[in-house]
């Protein structure tokens, strides 16, 4: 598997998360504009809720623009073990220690994305290929490490 495309599919869903909370930003804030009214309270609380609406998607943002730096950090390089930029097979599938997205394809595999903070990725971190561990009384065997 190359590591290289690996992490190019997972920085171009960031931009592209990116982008659309950015959008929601702008068009949740032009909406609230548009609420302004010399009726009274009723609307007031129509603003509040978008003002919160528009702070969650903020908050949102932030972290996949941590995402986005964190991922700067993670090499393509080549790992004998579990830790962050490893491509980990176990019985279970194949899992990348990277960031928090979920399951993506590249080169037609289907790679969960674990962030190094995830229980997953702490029972799986240091660990060599044929070395087991364990998450929530499951047992796994790592079968490859990349």
């Amino acid at each position: 598997m190359n590591k290289s495309s690996l992490l190019d599919i997972i920085k171009s869903k960031l931009s592209e998360k990116i982008q659309t909370l950015e959008k929601l930003i702008v068009e949740t804030r032009a909406s609230s504009n548009d609420t302004k009214s010399s009726m009274g309270d009723k609307y007031e609380t129509g603003r509040e809720m978008l003002q919160q609406e528009i702070n969650n998607l903020q908050i949102q943002l932030n972290e996949v623009l941590k995402q986005q730096d964190f991922l700067k950090t993670v090499l393509p390089k080549t790992a004998d073990k579990a830790e962050k930029g490893a491509i980990v097979k176990t019985e279970k599938g194949l899992f990348f220690i990277s960031v928090s997205l979920g399951e993506i394809t590249c080169e037609n595999q289907k790679i969960i994305c674990i962030s190094p903070e995830s229980p997953l990725a702490k029972a799986m971190y240091g660990k060599q290929e044929n070395e087991s561990f364990s998450l929530n009384n499951m047992n796994q065997k790592i079968i490859e490490i990349q």
